[in-house]
């Protein structure tokens, strides 16, 4: 028997799958006195704020697989970063990480003004960079814990030479959304289908003068941001006061400093097998997992770190 993909199974197989049945609801953030719209999902009403970012070329729906488990016991907050995804910003290839952290800081500004609850700040590759710059800034006093998906600065920094020809040897135009996602699968850089169903069609925006899809974000027009994106992370991670935890998807990955940091128990890290770069992604249920294990297991609460035993006094208003 040919074991050969008629169009129509095919078409079927890779059809977009909707964020809804993933996150609650969507919102467009509106940062005041500019023009930088950005779009978040979210979902859950209970618990801790675990706040997701995403990595280059990904968007926030990269983590709706995960969310739809998260939401049990946590709120999640996805959110599209600068130059990706529906977010809409005066200038979408400033992808230093300056203007990132404070796309993220005005965010949060914005959707919890001057009382936001507990905030447990995920970041994946470059949104793990952006995470990491976050958190050693210090200067988000509800910052309760750090996730730091597949990113190490000794790694990162080593596949910058690389980053261009990777870039540019990537399929450019898809006639459907449809042909992206089984390019996505078939070319290993997502391996779970209905997550890629989910993320890839908001990752692509359509041409109108070459009659097709292709890439939304234009990442080879950043290049001069990348080396600070990773340089001096992994003294920024182990410097970060909150608890934190790193997800590789390899072992060959930790420098001296991560190295000696999680000897001295700095951190938790836990290397989840059978997966890709995108752990969120292609293991979504393992992924959910650990968060919510990181959190339980650090006892972060709505409010920050739940002391056993101690009751709270209710917030009353001065």
């Amino acid at each position: 028997m040919r074991d050969l993909e008629s169009p129509r199974t095919s078409s079927q197989k890779y059809a977009p799958l909707d964020w809804s049945d993933y996150f609650d609801r969507e919102d467009d953030i509106q940062i005041p006195d500019s023009d930088d719209v950005f779009h978040v999902y979210m979902a859950g009403t209970e618990g801790p704020v675990v706040f997701c970012l995403h990595g280059g070329g990904y968007c926030g729906l990269s983590f709706a697989l995960a969310a739809s488990k998260l939401k049990e016991k946590a709120r999640i907050v996805a959110m599209d970063l600068r130059g990706h995804g529906k977010s809409a910003t005066q200038n979408d290839v400033d992808l230093s990480i300056e203007t990132l952290c404070g796309d993220v800081f005005s965010v949060l500004k914005t959707m919890y003004g001057d009382a936001p609850p507990a905030i447990v700040l995920v970041g994946h590759s470059m949104g793990g960079a952006v995470a990491v710059h976050i958190a050693a800034k210090k200067s988000f006093p509800s910052l309760a814990g750090l996730v730091v998906v597949d990113v190490v600065e000794g790694s990162a920094m080593a596949s910058l030479i690389h980053m261009q020809k990777i870039l540019s040897n990537r399929m450019q135009h898809f006639s459907t959304p449809e042909k992206a996602i089984e390019w996505s699968v078939k070319s290993g850089s997502l391996r779970n289908i209905d997550s890629a169903r989910v993320s890839i069609p908001n990752t692509l925006k359509y041409d109108e003068s070459k009659k097709c899809y292709t890439h939304r974000a234009r990442l080879e027009e950043t290049e001069q941001y990348w080396r600070e994106w990773y340089e001096g992370l992994s003294e920024k991670f182990l410097s970060s006061p909150v608890p934190k935890i790193l997800l590789l998807a390899g072992t060959d990955r930790l420098d001296r400093a991560l190295t000696i940091g999680q000897m001295q128990g700095k951190f938790q890290m836990v290397v989840v097998r059978h997966t890709g770069h995108a752990i969120q992604e292609d293991v979504p249920d393992e992924f959910a997992t650990l968060l919510l294990n990181f959190i339980s297991h650090n006892r972060i609460g709505p409010h920050g770190i739940e002391i056993p035993g101690l009751r709270r006094p209710p917030q009353s208003k001065p």
